[in-house]
C-alpha cells in the first residue's frame, strides 16, 4: 500500500520546525486561548501576521467574531502553557497558572518572548482551515531570545550559539 500525498505532505511537515504560539482573544465577556504553530509574518508594509486555525478548533468562532487578537510567542518554559492550550484544558482553565495582563482589552502572557496585538483584517477560508489575517497594532519583545519550537511531532529549543546540534529535543 502508497502512502497517499496528504500522508507523505503530513510526514515532511514534520521537518518544518515552527515557533509554538498561543493565539488569545476576549469575546462575549470570555477570554479564549488556543495553541498554534501555523503563525507567520506576512508583510511589514502594512505589518501583518497570518494565522491558520481550523475550523473544527474551539477557539475558531470566538477567533472569528473577535475584531482583535493577540499572538503570544512562547519561550521555552512556556511548554506546559502549550498543553494546556493545545487541548489539556478547555476555557477559563487556559489561563490558570500563568501570569496574563490585559492589554487594551486582549489577554497577553506577561512573559511571552514576543506578543503581537492585531486587529482583524480579513479572513480566507482554504481547506479545513480559515487563514486570519491581521493587521500589527503593537508588537512587544522580550530581551533574551528562547523560544519554544515544535518539530518532528515534539516540542523542541535552540542552543545559544548555533552551530553543529543547535537544535535540541
Amino acid at each position: 500500500m502508497t502512502a497517499t500525498l496528504a500522508d507523505e505532505t503530513r510526514r515532511a511537515l514534520r521537518c518544518l520546525a515552527q515557533s509554538v504560539t498561543v493565539i488569545t482573544c476576549q469575546h462575549g465577556g470570555e477570554r479564549a486561548a488556543m495553541a498554534a504553530t501555523a503563525i507567520n509574518a506576512l508583510s511589514l508594509d502594512p505589518p501583518s501576521l497570518l494565522a491558520c486555525v481550523h475550523r473544527n478548533a474551539s477557539m475558531h468562532a470566538a477567533l472569528r467574531a473577535a475584531p482583535r487578537y493577540a499572538i503570544n510567542v512562547l519561550q521555552r518554559r512556556h511548554e506546559p502553557l502549550s498543553k494546556l492550550c493545545g487541548g489539556g484544558a478547555r476555557g477559563e482553565a487556559r489561563f490558570a497558572d500563568n501570569v496574563w495582563k490585559d492589554v487594551d482589552g486582549l489577554p497577553v502572557l506577561a512573559d511571552a518572548q514576543a506578543a503581537f496585538l492585531c486587529t482583524l483584517d480579513r479572513t480566507i477560508d482554504y481547506g479545513s482551515h480559515t487563514i486570519f489575517i491581521g493587521l500589527v497594532q503593537a508588537a512587544l519583545a522580550a530581551e533574551a531570545i528562547d523560544p519554544l519550537l515544535y518539530v518532528d511531532g515534539q516540542y523542541a529549543g535552540i542552543v545559544a550559539g548555533g552551530g553543529e546540534g543547535a537544535l535540541y529535543a
